[in-house]
């Protein structure tokens, strides 16, 4: 019998405010995470918005407005194959870190070695989320080749009303 057992419990309660102190930056990265799934996803319902705006203009258009159009529809459904990629790639790193958070407090309560376990799940949660920022720039790259104004418009000049 234990002759302090109160000592042990607040030896108890102590190594779960450590594990606690240790899934704080998990915790933290998971918030950022949801914070770039965000952008990810205002992305895309910016895509799908323009993409609805040129199928409705696309099929009443003819020459060079629609070819024109016809690229930017291409590109646009890049775009959202891309951002959905980013988007699943940042929600599986999103799911490790949570694995991560879960293996610290199970690793604390049942007395399992699972620090190699953590540290890899911890390390593919990177590599995942670093793909999903390579992903989301590529996506970045394709947004911008569609915004360039066209030389027409750029050097576009007003008629002169003869009537003036």
């Amino acid at each position: 019998m234990n002759p302090f057992p109160h000592f042990a419990e607040m030896s108890q309660v102590s190594q779960v405010a450590q594990t606690i102190q240790l899934a704080l930056a998990p915790v933290f990265l998971l918030a950022g995470i949801g914070a770039f799934l965000n952008v990810c996803v205002g992305r895309l319902a910016r895509i799908i918005d323009r993409a609805r705006r040129v199928e409705e203009r696309i099929l009443t258009s003819r020459g060079k407005e629609h070819d024109r159009m016809v690229a930017e529809i291409r590109v646009l459904d890049r775009r959202m194959s891309v951002v959905n990629s980013a988007i699943f790639l940042t929600v599986v790193s999103a799911c490790a870190i949570c694995l991560v958070v879960i293996l610290l407090f199970a690793g604390n309560l049942f007395g399992a070695h699972v620090g190699t376990l953590i540290a890899i799940l911890f390390s593919l949660a990177m590599l995942l989320q670093a793909a999903a920022f390579g992903t989301f720039i590529l996506e970045i790259r394709l947004g911008s080749r569609i915004i360039h104004i066209r030389n027409e418009v750029l050097y576009h000049e007003a008629e002169v009303d003869e009537a003036s």
